[in-house]
């Protein structure tokens, strides 16, 4: 039987980027960021297409000489180092197996071109077999797989070189909704049993929110935020995590009322809203308010604190329900509720939107026209 701290105490190393930028030609795809990954953990790099997060990933892994800044693994500057010094395992969107060689043959690959002995190369094999739960596949070829098969035994191949950190390379892209679950699951598993630090590039937020300890939102080379997927979720620094993150509405008003933190901000239905904020306004400054679907409920009682409403289109996803409604000020919103078996909404009656229980708005400043 396999020892899994043996591998946890040889790949559990904290990663650094120090104000790394690159540029192709006159393009700056990496804008002077500073990244600290601590030992065990696992960052996700997420953001659009475009925003840098494959490039930073593929300087860390030696693929790619940044144009500025270091990278450091452990307490040791990596950057003269080519990719197979760097003792990083990558996995990638396209597994990347050999198809002529079988399944215990990939995943020993790594340890063969390191010169390990064959029978270090056997037992790392069975180790790395029984580490995805794949025991007894190892004689086969990668077309007799399925998709998910692929996936674990490319991760079985970078885990089996004990890599100081782990790359993930869009993980789940290639994967049906129902597979791709399946295998976070297994990766977040595999990543907390064996204490890895490790980094995951996406643009899927579910994927990103389900397992990652902390995400790095990216857009135009640098990072936005950096926090909790807690904390990026529901307190998002700048508009652009806000609108990327998940689903948000938002509503144009003005600051009529200041008290300390807390401004009472009259939107352009009429309704007033009470809303904590860290930023500093200033009474008649023009603001953005923006919540989430669900911290708005639907209501028959008219409040100071409510809009009138019509319901456009009401569709059901998962547990909820999804209310598309319009106010008579021209805005159009999102409103989600928990769906009920048989329950329904009268279309035909007069509704209000409210904020729900404990809804917490958050405030911007209004971007010019």
């Amino acid at each position: 039987m396999h020892n899994p701290s043996t591998l946890s105490d040889a790949t559990s190393q904290p990663l650094t980027l120090d104000a790394v930028s690159h540029s192709y030609g006159d393009a700056l795809a990496v804008d002077r960021v500073t990244l600290e990954v601590r030992a065990g953990e696992l960052v996700a790099l997420l953001g659009p297409s475009g925003c840098g997060k494959s490039t930073l990933l593929r300087i860390v892994a030696g693929f790619i000489n940044q144009t500025e800044g270091r990278v450091i693994i452990g307490d040791r500057v990596v950057d003269p180092l080519p990719p197979n010094r760097r003792e990083v395992g990558i996995v990638f969107q396209s597994y990347a197996l050999f198809p002529h060689m079988t399944v215990a043959e990939n995943i020993g690959y790594g340890l063969e071109a390191r010169g390990e002995s064959k029978a270090t190369c056997r037992e790392r094999v069975q180790e790395m077999l029984a580490t995805v739960r794949m025991e007894g596949f190892g004689e086969r070829k990668p077309r007799q797989l399925s998709g998910g098969q692929q996936q674990r035994v490319a991760l079985a191949r970078a885990l089996a070189v004990r890599p100081r950190i782990l790359l993930l390379d869009e993980p789940f892209a290639a994967l049906d909704k129902n597979l791709r679950l399946d295998m976070q699951i297994e990766i977040k598993r595999l990543q907390r049993q064996f204490g890895l630090t490790a980094i995951m590039v996406t643009h899927d937020q579910d994927e990103a929110m389900s397992i990652a300890d902390r995400i790095a939102v990216m857009s135009r080379g640098r990072i936005e935020q950096l926090g909790s997927p807690v904390a990026i979720y529901d307190e998002p620094e700048t508009l652009f995590v806000n609108d990327f993150i998940g689903s948000s509405n938002r509503f144009e008003g003005s600051v009529e009322t200041v008290a300390s933190d807390l401004y009472g901000v009259r939107l352009a239905s009429g309704a007033i809203w009470t809303v904590t904020s860290r930023r500093s306004f200033s009474k008649g400054d023009p603001v953005l308010v923006t919540i989430r679907p669900e911290q708005l409920a639907l209501t028959s009682k008219a409040a100071p604190d409510t809009i009138p409403v019509s319901l456009k289109l009401s569709l059901p996803i998962g547990g909820e329900l999804i209310h598309d409604v319009e106010s008579p000020a021209g805005e159009a919103f999102k409103v989600a509720s928990p769906r009920r078996p048989g329950a329904s909404l009268d279309m035909s009656s007069s509704m209000h939107c409210a904020l729900a229980a404990h809804a917490k708005p958050i405030l911007f400043p209004r971007p010019a026209a």
